[in-house]
């Protein structure tokens, strides 16, 4: 009895020591992998202490067999680290890479649009607060940098500042900012608006094209809308279905309420998203979290993006844009509005009371406004 009782406080202990490697593992960022490994490894070792304590092997057998079990782990650690490795050299297009810094307003060396002339307006005091999705902070700085005071404006608390599509949404239905610059708002942000008894106005400023994109190995040069759709919906899943290799399709998504998210729901036209490929992240609070993926260029793999970030802030060589029903997009195509995927972006507004921000918009809208529109590389409202 005291050898059963012996046997299973160090079996209970080794189990325990291995769910709070398994916690411990999750919330360091271990992902799936080490979690299941330091639980597994407990497993193993409970059942060798009850094999040595109990079964009539030889002790010489049962250590090699023990050696045998960590080795194997060993290997199958050493292969998912160098797995890992691979993927994490895989070019990777997220907009967590892009130098925003090289955008903000009177940089010495900056990458803005700028005007022949001097702007005709000029605002020097109560300044429209602006926010926006990360494409569009090069445009919507070059507007603060033609008609707003020098000085320095932090990206992330300032007049011009830059979020995601869904932060920037946020920021003006709760009155944070003035006006923002970004895509059309998804059913979730007008419902918040809602909720909060707030209007948004949506005044176009401009054109831009949705687009998709592969790896530039991939032989498909170009799909349908409807391709596109059977894709995005689960039903075609391997690049053979739709004349390219025996490989399964990677459909890459975006986080919910994103610009392009919103967008690719638009052209699914009610259909359902299928489930995107997953990546496992530690969230600040301490928990698992499923994020969807920023696109990674697998050669199996698909994703989307709007044309200016993806062929100017990117310059991703290793990336080829698809034609959608036989169109390529560019800025002609856009204009003559025979790219498919091709819609409009919006000065945004909630019923701010600054004086200034109606006279910003009307700039916006002139032959000025629209000259930077057109220099930033989108295509103005009337080409």
């Amino acid at each position: 009895m005291g050898k059963i009782f012996g046997c299973l406080v160090v079996v209970v202990t080794i189990l325990f020591v291995g769910f709070i490697m398994m916690l411990v593992t999750s919330l360091s960022g271990g992902g799936r992998f080490y979690p299941f490994v330091a639980m597994g490894s407990a497993v193993l070792l409970a059942l060798f202490v009850i094999v040595r304590m109990f079964v009539p092997i030889r002790p010489r057998v049962q250590y090699r067999a023990l050696a045998a079990c960590i080795l194997l782990i060993g290997l199958t650690i050493a292969g998912y680290e160098i797995n890992r490795a691979y993927v994490n050299s895989i070019p990777k297009v997220s907009e967590q890479d892009v130098d925003l810094d090289a955008y903000r307003p009177f940089q010495p060396a900056g990458r803005l649009a700028v005007l022949d002339k001097t702007a005709t307006l000029a605002l020097s005091s109560d300044l429209p607060k602006m926010d926006g999705a990360t494409a569009l902070y090069p445009l919507y700085a070059a507007f603060a940098q033609a008609v707003y005071p020098q000085k320095h404006y932090d990206r992330y608390d300032s007049e011009v500042m830059v979020n995601t599509t869904p932060t920037a949404y946020e920021n003006l239905i709760d009155g944070r900012v003035d006006l923002i610059f970004a895509a059309g708002p998804s059913d979730a942000q007008l419902e918040a608006a809602k909720e909060k008894g707030v209007e948004l106005k949506l005044t176009p400023i401009g054109r831009e094209a949705f687009v998709f994109f592969v790896n530039a190995a991939n032989p498909v040069t170009g799909l349908s809308s409807a391709q596109i759709q059977e894709i995005y919906a689960g039903n075609v899943t391997n690049w053979q279905q739709i004349g390219g290799r025996n490989e399964e399709i990677r459909a890459f998504q975006r986080p919910e309420n994103s610009g392009s998210q919103t967008m690719l729901e638009k052209i699914m036209a009610g259909r359902t998203l299928m489930k995107p490929p997953q990546e496992d992240v530690v969230s600040g609070m301490g928990g698992i979290i499923a994020k969807t993926s920023d696109y990674r260029n697998y050669k199996n793999a698909i994703g989307y993006s709007f044309l200016y970030f993806a062929t100017e802030m990117m310059r991703n060589g290793d990336i080829r844009l698809l034609a959608i029903d036989g169109v390529t997009p560019d800025i002609s195509t856009i204009a003559n509005k025979t790219y498919p995927f091709a819609a409009e972006f919006y000065a945004v507004t909630a019923g701010s009371k600054n004086p200034h921000v109606a006279l910003l918009i009307e700039w916006i809208l002139s032959p000025q406004g629209q000259e930077l529109v057109e220099k930033t590389g989108y295509t103005p409202l009337h080409r």
